[in-house]
C-alpha cells in the first residue's frame, strides 16, 4: 500500500497560529471603529488567513500600518484563548449587534434543526477583548504568535458568502509565520511571483492579449502565443499517438438533450454558456468533451472486446461561462483549448491503461521541468452534486487505489474533490516557486458510460458496458502556458522558444549576411529573425535578452569575413565565435536535452 496519509493543514500548528492571528486583527479592527464595525468570517488559508469586515469607510495603506502595530501590542499581552460553549439564543444574545453573525447562528440552528430534537452548541473563542463565534482551533494565548512573522499584506472587496446581490466588504489579507526567516521568505516568493506574473510577461514576450472588444476571458494569441500553442499541442499529440491514441473532432454546439442524459445539466448548467435554440432544438456550446466522445464510440457501431481499450483524443475548444470576477488572465478564462482522452476499456483493463496514462504524464511533467509533484486521490464527499449510484461509486473508488497501488506512486486521498460522476487521481505539480498547481488528471467512471447506454460485446458474446477513463495531461492549453510562462520567467526551453534566435547586423552593411544566415538557419527548422530596426548594437542584445530569446548572433566585418557568428546567450554569457555548423550542433543538443 502506497497511500500516504498526509497531515491535514487544519491539524497543523501553522493553521491554529494564523486562525488566532486572524481573531487578533478583528479585535484591532473593531477598535479601531469602536461602534462602526460588522464582523463576517476569518479563516485561515494557503500561507495566510483573512477577515472580512462591513466598515464605515474604505481603508488606507496607513490604516494597514496602525493596524499591524496594534496587533503585536495585543500578542505581547499573552492573552489566552478561551472556549466557551452556549445556546443558540444566548449566541444571538451575545451578537445582537452583528448581523453576519446572527445570520451564521440562524444557518447553524437551521441545520441542526431537523437532525436532532436537542439546540445545537454554539462554540466561542474569547481573548483579551475580543469574542468570535468560532470552533477552533487556536494556540492557547496571544504570545505564542511571533510578531516579526506577521504582516498584513493588502485589502480587496469581497461580497458576503460570495454573492454577487450581497452587500460588498473589505477583506483584509495578512500572512503569519512561525519565524522572521520564514516571513522573509515568502515575501520574496511574492515579490517574485510579481514579477513572473504571466499576464505582465504575456504582453512584454508578445504572446497574447484580451481585447474589451471582444470579451473578457476570450484571450488572443499573436503569431509568436500561437506558435508555442501549436509547438505544445504538436508535442502531446504526436506523444499520444506512440501510446495508441485515436485523435478525434467533434465539433463547438452539443444539443443540451445529451447534458441532461450525461448529467453534466444537472451538475453544470451554471457553468454553460447560455442556450441557442433554433427550431425548437436547444444547442450549448460545448463545456466538456465527454459526452461527446462517448456519443462517437456509440455511433460508430457495434464494439468488440477485442478492440479495447479504445484510446479517444481530443485538442478541443471549450466555453465556460465562468464568473467576470473570477477571470485571471490565461488560468482562468472562457475559452479553452482541453487536450481530452477517454479510453473505453474493460473492467479488467483499469490498472494497466492507468499505468499507460500514468507513464504518458510523467513523459510530459519531465519535458516541461516539473520533477516535484503529489498525485491526490479525489473522492467523493457528502452533499448532491455527485451523481447518486453507490454501487459504480464503490467500483471505481476501489479500482482507482488498486490502479495506484500498482503503479507504485505514493498518493493521498483528499474527500469532497471528485468529479461529479467519479473518483480521480490528481497531479500537483510545484513550479520554482514552490506553488502547487494542479495540472493532470486521471478519473475512473462506470456511471456516464451507463447513463449514455455504451455497450461492447465481450467474450461470453453478452453485452457490456464499457469503464470511460477520463484523462487530461496538461489540462487546458491556456492555462498551462500561463503556468509555463510564471515557471520559465518567460524563458522557454530552446524547443519551446517562439523566437530560437535573433540576428544582430552591426551596421546595415551587414544586412546581406544576416539575411543569408537567416535562410540557412530557418531551412534548417530553426525560428528566426533579424533585428533591422535603427537601434545601437547593445540596446538590440537588451531588447533580445528582455524577451528571453535564447540566441543572439551578432554579425560585423570580422564574421562575415570569416563566415562565422558570435554567438551570446540570453543569460549574458559570450561563446566562441562558431561556424554555422558548430552553431546548429549546439541548437539541437539543447533541444535534445530539454534546456
Amino acid at each position: 500500500m502506497v497511500e500516504k496519509h498526509e497531515k491535514h493543514y487544519e491539524d497543523t500548528e501553522l493553521y491554529r497560529l494564523r486562525h488566532s492571528t486572524a481573531h487578533v486583527l478583528a479585535q484591532a479592527v473593531m477598535e479601531m471603529f469602536p461602534d462602526e464595525t460588522q464582523i463576517a468570517i476569518g479563516p485561515p488559508i494557503k500561507d495566510g488567513f483573512y477577515y472580512d469586515f462591513d466598515l464605515p469607510r474604505s481603508l488606507t495603506p496607513e490604516d494597514l500600518r496602525k493596524l499591524e502595530k496594534r496587533m503585536r501590542q495585543i500578542i505581547a499581552g499573552h492573552h489566552e484563548f478561551v472556549r466557551t460553549f452556549t445556546t443558540v439564543k444566548e449566541a444571538q444574545k451575545q451578537f445582537s449587534d452583528q448581523k453576519y453573525k446572527l445570520e451564521i447562528i440562524q444557518d447553524l440552528f437551521l441545520r441542526y434543526e431537523n437532525a436532532t430534537t436537542e439546540q445545537p452548541e454554539i462554540s466561542f473563542y474569547t481573548h483579551d477583548t475580543f469574542t468570535d463565534l468560532c470552533r477552533g482551533p487556536h494556540l492557547e494565548h496571544t504570545g505564542q504568535i511571533n510578531p516579526s512573522g506577521l504582516k498584513l499584506l493588502s485589502v480587496a472587496g469581497a461580497y458576503w458568502r460570495g454573492d454577487e446581490s450581497n452587500t460588498m466588504l473589505q477583506r483584509i489579507y495578512g500572512t503569519a509565520w512561525s519565524s522572521a526567516d520564514d516571513l522573509k521568505g515568502y515575501l520574496w516568493k511574492l515579490e517574485e511571483a510579481k514579477k513572473r506574473d504571466h499576464r505582465k510577461l504575456g504582453a512584454q514576450l508578445q504572446l497574447f492579449h484580451f481585447s474589451a472588444d471582444v470579451g473578457s476571458g476570450l484571450p488572443m494569441f499573436t503569431p509568436k502565443g500561437e506558435t508555442v500553442r501549436h509547438l505544445m499541442e504538436s508535442y502531446v499529440r504526436d506523444l499520444q499517438t506512440r501510446y495508441g491514441y485515436k485523435h478525434v473532432w467533434t465539433g463547438h454546439l452539443v444539443k443540451e438533450d445529451l447534458y441532461k442524459k450525461s448529467g453534466h445539466y444537472q451538475n453544470y448548467r451554471a457553468a454553460m454558456f447560455p442556450p441557442m435554440i433554433d427550431e425548437n432544438i436547444t444547442f450549448r456550446l460545448k463545456p466538456m468533451n465527454c459526452p461527446s466522445h462517448m456519443t462517437l464510440f456509440k455511433e460508430m457501431g457495434r464494439h468488440s472486446y477485442r478492440e479495447l481499450p479504445l484510446r479517444f483524443a481530443e485538442f478541443a475548444t471549450l466555453y465556460r461561462y465562468e464568473k467576470s470576477g473570477e477571470l485571471t488572465g490565461l488560468t482562468r478564462v472562457r475559452s479553452l483549448t482541453q487536450d481530452d482522452a477517454h479510453i473505453f476499456c474493460a473492467p479488467t483493463q483499469i490498472e494497466s491503461e492507468f499505468g499507460l496514462a500514468l507513464q504518458l504524464i510523467q513523459d510530459v511533467l519531465r519535458r516541461y521541468h516539473f520533477s516535484n509533484y503529489r498525485v491526490r486521490l479525489s473522492l467523493r464527499g457528502d452533499g448532491d452534486k455527485y451523481l447518486q449510484d453507490d454501487e459504480k461509486w464503490q467500483r471505481a473508488e476501489s479500482a482507482l487505489r488498486s490502479a495506484l497501488d500498482a503503479s507504485g506512486i505514493t498518493y493521498y486521498s483528499e474527500t469532497g474533490e471528485a468529479a461529479f460522476y467519479g473518483p480521480k487521481a490528481d497531479f500537483m505539480a510545484q513550479d520554482v516557486l514552490g506553488r502547487e498547481w494542479q495540472l493532470s488528471t486521471i478519473q475512473v467512471d462506470f456511471i456516464q458510460p451507463a447513463r449514455l447506454g455504451l455497450t461492447y460485446i465481450g467474450e461470453d458474446g453478452q453485452e457490456h458496458t464499457p469503464v470511460v477513463l477520463h484523462r487530461a495531461v496538461t489540462g487546458s492549453t491556456e492555462r498551462f502556458l500561463g503556468v509555463l510562462i510564471e515557471h520559465y520567467d518567460g524563458a522557454f526551453p530552446v524547443w519551446l522558444a517562439p523566437v530560437q534566435a535573433v540576428i544582430i547586423p552591426i551596421t546595415d552593411r551587414h544586412l546581406d549576411y544576416c539575411q543569408k544566415l537567416h535562410n540557412n538557419l530557418q531551412a534548417h527548422g530553426l525560428r528566426t529573425e533579424i533585428d533591422t530596426s535603427n537601434d545601437r548594437m547593445n540596446a538590440k542584445i537588451r531588447k533580445a535578452q528582455s524577451q528571453r530569446i535564447p540566441f543572439m548572433l551578432i554579425a560585423g566585418d570580422r564574421e562575415q569575413q570569416s563566415n562565422h557568428i558570435s554567438v551570446r546567450l540570453r543569460s549574458g554569457e559570450e561563446l566562441k565565435s562558431q561556424t554555422l555548423e558548430q552553431f546548429l550542433a549546439l541548437t539541437q543538443e539543447a533541444m535534445a536535452s530539454g534546456k
